[in-house]
């Protein structure tokens, strides 16, 4: 089950990040991070309560490492990565996404002192060739500094995505998913909402919730990319090796690019579908020769 688990995480996040992108027109990061979050945990509340899973007892340290994981994740990756996807647009932010991949294999060595081998290092790097090689001929729709900016957050983004998520692998064996979840996003929330209110000020949040509560597609991106590909995500990381899920999330890169073709128009050029095929190699070496 678990690989069908980060197979439909895979549809779902492709999916969400295409309305993420539509959002970011009308929403600025913060806003974005803040309302998708609110949407995340009324799913997980909702769905806790509608199966009465019972309430699990989490040690000091295992609060203190979901605390610590959604604030890396969910409060500061998240809200990178927002920004990263408004400043790249949607195929361009998949292709540096796959940089998640060896960031959770060079990560997992260092926390779990799990083995890496030579051509997985390998891998890495052909995935960092295959991202300069897309990023190197600037779109004519992103300034130079748009791009360099969205590129390092992005990167950054997934390395703390990575990061976050093993640091709670081994809570994950132990306690049910959607409280994991729900904890998780809890605190994400609670940081986004202090943030949006320094920020904006309280009325102006309120009508923030009040509006983006009302959109389409942003609500839609919510339910997908926050609340139903988290849970399959965090299922898949649970119920099969993280590598073999690693490489069906991978797959996201590629529907993303597709989709961003067909729903947004981006421009589909050779050079894209170049860096495209190369990451995906290097993702998947990582992966395979681990």
């Amino acid at each position: 089950m678990g690989d069908i688990y980060a197979l439909l995480t895979a549809l779902c996040w492709s999916s969400a990040v295409i309305l993420f992108d539509i959002s970011s027109k009308k929403f600025e990061t913060f806003q974005l991070n803040a309302i998708k979050n609110l949407v995340g945990v009324f799913g997980f509340f909702f769905t806790i309560l509608l199966f009465s899973i019972p309430i699990p007892e989490f040690s000091p340290d295992e609060l203190l490492v979901l605390i610590i994981s959604g604030l890396l994740g969910i409060t500061i990756a998240d809200v990178l990565f927002l920004e990263s996807l408004k400043k790249l647009g949607s195929s361009i932010s998949a292709l540096v996404s796959t940089i998640y991949t060896p960031a959770i294999f060079i990560l997992a060595f260092i926390l779990f002192n799990e083995t890496i081998s030579i051509l997985a290092y390998f891998g890495g790097l052909i995935v960092i060739s295959g991202i300069a090689i897309t990023v190197y001929d600037v779109p004519k729709n992103i300034s130079k500094k748009d791009l360099s900016i969205g590129v390092c957050i992005g990167v950054l983004a997934q390395i703390l995505t990575a990061y976050s998520v093993l640091t709670v692998k081994p809570i994950l064996n132990s306690h049910p998913i959607l409280y994991v979840a729900l904890y998780r996003f809890s605190v994400g929330l609670i940081g986004a909402i202090i943030i949006c209110i320094i920020k904006y000020g309280f009325n102006d949040f309120i009508q923030i919730y009040k509006t983006g509560l009302t959109n389409f597609h942003l609500v839609l991106g919510s339910v997908l990319g926050t609340y139903l590909s988290v849970i399959l995500w965090l299922a898949g990381f649970k119920y099969t090796l993280a590598g073999r899920a690693a490489i069906y999330n991978q797959l996201s890169t590629v529907l993303i690019v597709i989709f961003a073709r067909i729903f947004l128009s981006e421009p589909l050029t050779a050079r894209k579908i170049v860096g495209l095929v190369v990451v995906i190699f290097g993702a998947l070496l990582v992966t395979v020769f681990n």
